[in-house]
This record gives structure tokens, C-alpha cells and sequence, in this order.
């Protein structure tokens, strides 16, 4: 429930009551007119409790009213109660946002409406303080209560209990006996402030010059962009944690986005380490308790750091002095379902909006960044070698068509030929490499990324191919889950024992590796090594994620079997040898970043090798060695093959030469998509330097029951791409049945 408070002057009887444009988080084409109770003023970002038909919804007053309804027939929005605000640079934002990517700012805002009850009153909670009762009878656990309680300090019944190690009854007979006294809390207890001098590392002099330029920029208040951009395992992190204390320093807030969940684990032991508390968090996986914790110390700028996934970007932040992108290449931050947007590119706006800088970080920056620092529109700060004695790691590449064993191993833990004849994944020179990192004490990963067991099961006999009924896409074996799963719509079904086409048993077989199916490999050549698989299918959110990260750092698992989950982020010193089990997965995707990301992330699972004191190996198994990224992941060459892919996409006028627009249609009547895709494309309208191109069928044509088509849209960069889709759009009558979605600078072309 919204709850509202009138608080009007003592003459607002004869005040004229002001109408104010309210938008509503609804998908809306912009606000609409409500009247103010007499007395009120409510500058633009005001929440207020909107009548919309015969309910009652939470709304947003962005303006003055467009004047085409009549007064007296206006419904009375009223401000909640505390009258809590948006800041106004956070409207502003969400304006730019949804002007730039064609959403209804009602869609945009509902994404910094999250929490709702983050507007609600603030309840109080009970805790309990040592009274001045004794009681009679006192038993060892009673004393024990009372000697803890004793601090002063108010605890709920169950933290007492925790304390002092007795059951929650004892605590309760002493509430009852008087010797402990109820006092009120607030909902929830304050974030712990970070402290910017708390542990101040020594950095190298190429970490003290970034950190020198991270420094002055974030004194100076002003809106700069900065590409971090270091070698994995230099230290960037160190580097910008600087920034971060100055902007503490100066009383700033500080917004750090980082692209997966998964990631936070030893990133926040590391802020813990630098600043003496964790920063506040915002992600999916909060509970809705936790949320409107954290966006109410937002709001009120409680909370001075916080770390989360891309929706962090909407938070109401009143005082932003800093935003920090990590991992900026990573393709999780773009947002690609309901408004569709980049949270790295919309962070660069956000500090211009908020009129400070913006730090984007990584090992393997996009090709867009590269180019924009390049050209001097974002100050490019280089951290060439790792930090301390840690050296980059040697890489190989082990060609798969001639790998074959010569007999000439003695693979640890089996001498049966059984073995070898089975081995299909794990070429003999990277279980060599495996046995001897193994036998030296030293931790290994392997890295493939694709979850499950197989990516397809089909009938030998009948060539029956498992599908998704609801998408264009096979079903994934899952050994150790007994089932088969589309991993784009969640369909499963048991694994069955018999060809459904033909009836015949003993007949479904597995084709390809997943994570599972190299485990088990791995399993049989080394029976007595540890290991752990970690992708999102075995590790169910992220705190069995954290489990298996600790485990490793921990040294309680020899060798880490695992997707992208693995591939970043990490740091664990005793890992020397990384093993790419099929390096050319995702590399000929058929769009124009195919090649960068499989680049980026190679490069990145390469980087958690030797990362302390002991060399690393990466060991690369390929079916094409003479790729320009394989060539340039074993030569060390990341810059040269970012030259060659500039060169490539400014010949063609590629993003970020060009521009790109998409345009998917979708529905469950696949004849009605087609044939609105097809009208689409009749009347696009012909403009200079641009090319419209489809409509043809998207990646997966069937998506979760949906039919979809695609439409692409290249410009010169000279082009309003938005202006050109406006056009285009304006007036096309689109059944209900059927949804156009708008992708501005697509990153991925499913």
C-alpha cells in the first residue's frame, strides 16, 4: 500500500491548488496531468500517490502540467509521506535514457522504482538491554545472558541468545522476569562507514601515476572519462580503490558496477581489506528486505559505496562523486529484455549528468573504448606488468588435429590402455601438463564454456535430435540431474531411456563436451585430485559460487573445472596452469564482435595463471592455430589484434566507425510476425548513409514460444540513428499480439 500524508499550510483552503505533469513507471508515451492538494509545492522528482483508474499507483512529478485537461477534472496526486524525492539528476538521466534508447521514461523509471517500500514509513524493531532486576533464580545460562547483556548494547531475543550461547526461552524467562527491558531500534541497523585511510597499499610507481591522474580527477568534480586499462593481475583494482578514498575524502557516494554477481565474492574481502567494512551491494539476488535497506541508505546517503550488477545505474544516488565500470568489455552489461540498454555506456552518461568521472576498467577493454581512448575522448591510463614479481604467463596452443598420444606418458593414477581409448577431451599434452602441475602441489583450471553434460543428445539409430519445443535450440544433457534442459527458456524433461521417434532403446548418445562430461574425463586420469565443477547449473546462486571460489583459494580443491564463471575476476596464487579445453568455441558466432569476445575471453581465463610468485602455462587446445586470436593469445599481442579488428570494422563503418540498430519482432502467431517484419521492411524510409537490412529470422527464430524476426538498421556515425527510428516507426500500426523491441547499439545479434 502507498501511503500518503497531507501537510499543507495553514491558508491552503485558500491557496489555488497547482497542477504538475506525474509519469507513472508504467510503459507510457510520458506524464500525465494530475492537480497538487491546495498548499503543497512538489519539485520535479516528488513521489506522489497517483489515482490511475481504480487503483492507486506510485508516481513521479517531472514537470509542469501539459494544461489540455481541465482543472476540475484533474485527480489529486498527493506526495508520500516524508515527501521523499528522486534527485533531480536522476530525472534528468532517466530522460537522456529513454530518449537515447526509445523507451516510454515511464519504463525507465520503473527500473529506479525497485523498491517500494523503500518509501514506506520505517518500522521500528524490538531489542532488549540489561534492566536493573535480578532475578531470584539464576541459572549458569541466565548469568551468562546477563554478563553479555551487560555491554549495554540492545539485541533482538534470538542475537542475545547467539552471544551468549543459550537457548532463546532463557532469554525470554529474563524479558518476563524484568531483567531485561524492550527499547526500540530502527528497522535496520546503519551501514558501517568505509574509511579512506584504513589500510593504504604500497603501489608500484605505474599503479601511483594512475592513481595520481584517478586522484586529481575525482577533486576536481568534474565529469572525466578514464580507461583503466592493465594487464591482468596489475592491480587495477588498487589502483581505483585510490579514487574511491578521495572521493570519500571529499564526501562523496560512490557507484561501482561490476557485470556478475559471482564476481563480488573476493572483490568485497578485498574492499573490506582497503577500507575496513564492505560496501552496501545491489543485485537480483537481495531479498526485497535487503533491497529497501539499501535503497533507502541510498537515498539518503547513508550508504557512501555501493557495489552491484548494471541496476545499479538507477539508483537515487543525492551526492555521486564517482563511477567505476569493471570489467567494461564484459557483454552482461547490456540489458537485453524489457528497455534495452548498455550499462556501460549509460554510466559514461550518468557522470556526465552528475557532472563527475567515470573510471571503465579492464584487462581486455571493448574495442569501442579502445578507440575512444585512442582518440583522446577518455585519458588512457596503462598498467603494462603485473604487480610485484608475478610475470604474464606462457601460452600455448596444442593443435588437436596432430595431437595424438605416443604412448610415451605415464599418466598419474592408471596404467590400463581403457583409459586412453576413452580420453576424447583432454589432449595428452594437457594431462601431462596437468599431472606434473598436480605432482608440484600447484592448483589448475580448466576451462570450457559450456554447461551440462553435452550440448545434444540424438538417436544413433534413428538420427532423432533432442529440441526445446519452445525455442530453436537442443536440450543439454545434465548427467549429474538426470535431465535434459533448453538453457533459454528453463524446459526439462526426465532423461528418457528410449528414442521417442523410434522407440529404441540404448540408443541416445552424447555429443560434445560440457563442464560435466570434461569433469568426468578429468575424473578417470586422475582419480585422486580434487576438483570441483563451478557454472551456474551446479553452483546454485551466488553463495554456493562463493563456497567453491573460497574452497579454492583455500587450497581445499586441486583443479577448478568451469564455464565464465571462473573465466575473471579471481585471484588465486597457487593456480599455475590454465587448460582451454576448446578454444574455438563462440569464435565464428556470425556477428561482428565474435572475434573480440573470443579474444577477451580467452585472454581473461588465461590471466589466472601465475598470478603470484610461480610461472604460469595456458595451454590452449584448437582445431585452428593459424586464427589471427590465436596467434595473438600466444604471441602476447593484444594490441595488434586490436588494430587488425579496428582496421577491419572501419573498413566496413562498424560500430565504433558506424552505427547499429536492431529491430526484433516478436510474438506467439509466427504468420503475424512475419508478415509485420515484412511490412516493416517495405517502408523503411531511404535515407543518406543508412542501409536497412532483413527482415530474415533471428538466431533462435523461436525463443520461449515467441517467433522472431529481426531488422537491422547501419549508419554512418554521423546518423540519428533515433530521429531515423522515429520516423520509421511513428504511426505503424502493430497488432497487440505482436511486440517491435528497439536494441540502439546492439552487442549481440540472438
Amino acid at each position: 500500500m502507498i501511503r500518503a500524508r497531507l501537510n499543507p499550510a495553514s491558508h491552503a483552503e485558500i491557496q489555488p491548488k497547482r497542477t504538475v505533469g506525474v509519469l507513472l513507471p508504467l510503459p507510457l508515451a510520458g506524464a500525465y496531468d494530475y492537480k497538487l492538494p491546495p498548499g503543497v509545492d512538489a519539485p520535479r522528482g516528488t513521489l506522489v500517490a497517483a489515482p490511475l483508474g481504480n487503483r492507486e499507483v506510485l508516481g513521479a512529478v517531472w514537470g509542469k502540467a501539459e494544461g489540455t485537461v481541465g482543472d476540475n477534472r484533474l485527480k489529486e496526486a498527493v506526495p508520500l509521506d516524508g515527501a521523499p524525492r528522486l534527485p533531480g539528476k536522476l530525472c534528468d538521466f532517466i530522460d537522456w535514457v529513454a530518449d537515447y534508447t526509445l523507451n516510454p521514461p515511464g519504463a525507465i523509471l520503473a527500473m529506479a522504482l525497485r523498491s517500494r517500500g523503500a518509501f514506506e514509513p520505517e518500522t521500528k524493531r524490538i531489542a532488549y538491554v540489561r534492566g536493573s532486576v535480578t532475578p531470584p533464580r539464576m541459572s549458569a545460562a541466565r548469568v551468562r545472558a546477563l554478563e553479555v547483556a551487560s555491554d549495554g548494547l540492545a539485541r533482538s531475543v534470538t542475537g542475545l541468545a547467539e552471544d551468549a550461547n543459550v537457548s532463546a526461552a532463557v532469554v525470554r524467562g529474563l524479558v518476563t522476569a524484568g531483567a531485561l527491558i524492550p527499547t526500540e531500534l530502527p528497522e535496520f541497523a546503519p551501514f558501517k562507514q568505509p574509511e579512506a585511510s584504513f589500510a593504504a597499499p604500497k603501489l608500484s610507481e605505474d599503479q601511483s601515476a594512475a592513481a595520481t591522474s584517478l586522484r586529481d580527477a575525482v577533486t576536481d568534480a568534474k565529469f572525466s572519462a578514464h580507461l583503466l586499462d592493465g594487464v591482468t593481475g596489475s592491480g587495477k583494482t588498487e589502483v581505483y580503490f585510490e579514487a574511491i578514498a578521495a572521493a570519500l575524502e571529499s564526501g562523496k557516494q560512490v557507484m561501482i558496477l561490476l557485470p556478475e554477481i559471482a564476481l563480488t565474492v573476493q572483490f568485497l574481502e578485498r574492499f573490506a581489506a582497503r577500507f575496513g567494512v564492505r560496501p552496501a551491494e545491489w543485485h537480483s539476488d537481495l531479498s526485497q528486505k535487503e533491497r529497501r535497506r539499501t535503497y533507502r541508505a541510498v537515498m539518503n546517503g547513508e550508504a557512501r559505496v555501493i557495489v552491484g550488477a548494471r541496476s545499479s545505474l538507477f539508483l537515487p544516488f543525492p551526492e555521486l562523486g564517482l563511477i567505476i565500470v569493471d570489467e567494461e568489455h564484459e557483454q552482461a552489461f547490456k540489458q537485453q529484455e524489457g528497455a534495452i540498454y548498455h550499462a556501460r555506456d549509460m554510466a559514461v552518461v550518468r557522470a556526465r549528468i552528475e557532472n563527475c568521472p567515470v573510471v571503465l576498467a579492464s584487462a581486455t577493454p571493448s574495442l569501442e573504448s579502445f578507440v575512444n581512448a585512442g582518440q583522446g575522448r577518455y585519458s588512457h591510463l596503462k598498467l603494462v606488468s603485473r604487480h610485484g614479481v608475478a610475470q604474464m604467463p606462457e601460452v600455448r596452443l596444442i593443435d588437436l588435429r596432430r595431437s595424438v598420444d605416443n604412448g610415451s606418458l605415464t599418466l598419474a593414477g592408471h596404467d590400463a590402455p581403457d583409459a586412453e581409448k576413452k580420453a576424447q577431451w583432454l589432449s595428452p599434452p594437457l594431462r601431462a601438463a596437468l599431472e606434473t602441475t598436480l605432482a608440484a602441489g600447484e592448483q589448475a583450471m580448466l576451462f570450457l564454456n559450456r554447461r551440462g553434460y553435452a550440448p545434444l543428445t540424438l538417436c544413433e539409430a534413428c538420427g532423432h535430435k533432442f529440441t526445446c519445443p519452445h525455442c530453436s535450440a537442443w536440450l543439454v544433457e545434465h548427467k549429474y540431474k538426470k535431465r535434459l534442459a533448453c538453457h533459454q527458456c528453463g524446459y526439462q524433461l526426465p532423461m528418457p531411456s528410449s528414442c521417442p521417434q523410434c522407440h529404441e532403446t540404448g540408443t541416445l548418445i552424447a555429443c560434445g563436451p560440457g563442464v560435466e562430461r570434461v569433469a568426468e574425463e578429468f575424473a578417470l586420469f586422475f582419480p585422486e585430485a580434487r576438483f570441483a565443477i563451478a557454472s551456474s547449473d551446479i553452483l546454485q546462486g551466488p553463495a554456493e559460487t562463493q563456497g567453491a571460489i573460497r574452497a579454492m583459494a583455500r587450497r581445499e580443491i586441486d583443479v577448478l573445472i568451469g564455464t565464465q564463471i571462473v573465466a575473471k575476476g579471481h585471484h588465486f596464487p597457487q593456480l599455475t596452469l590454465v587448460g582451454v579445453v576448446d578454444a574455438d568455441l563462440g569464435g565464428s558466432d556470425g556477428d561482428l564482435r565474435a572475434r573480440e569476445r573470443t579474444f577477451q575471453l580467452l585472454h581473461q581465463v588465461s590471466g589466472r595463471a601465475g598470478r603470484a610468485e610461480k610461472p604460469g602455462l595456458v595451454l590452449l587446445q584448437t582445431r585452428n592455430p593459424e586464427d589471427a586470436v590465436m596467434q595473438a593469445l600466444a604471441r602476447g599481442d593484444r594490441d595488434g589484434f586490436y588494430e587488425q579488428e579496428r582496421s577491419s570494422r572501419e573498413a566496413y563503418a562498424a560500430p565504433p566507425y558506424g552505427r547499429l540498430a536492431a529491430l526484433v519482432v516478436s510474438g506467439y502467431d509466427g504468420e503475424a510476425v512475419r508478415e509485420i517484419a515484412r511490412q516493416l521492411g517495405k517502408c523503411a524510409p531511404n535515407a543518406r548513409d543508412v542501409k536497412v537490412w532483413g527482415p530474415t529470422p533471428a538466431f533462435y527464430a523461436l525463443l520461449r514460444g515467441q517467433t522472431r524476426e529481426r531488422l537491422l538498421v547501419q549508419a554512418a556515425k554521423s546518423v540519428d540513428v533515433q530521429a531515423y527510428l522515429k520516423s520509421w516507426l511513428a504511426g505503424r500500426k502493430v497488432p497487440a499480439s505482436v511486440r517491435v523491441a528497439v536494441d540502439v547499439d546492439p552487442v549481440s545479434f540472438f
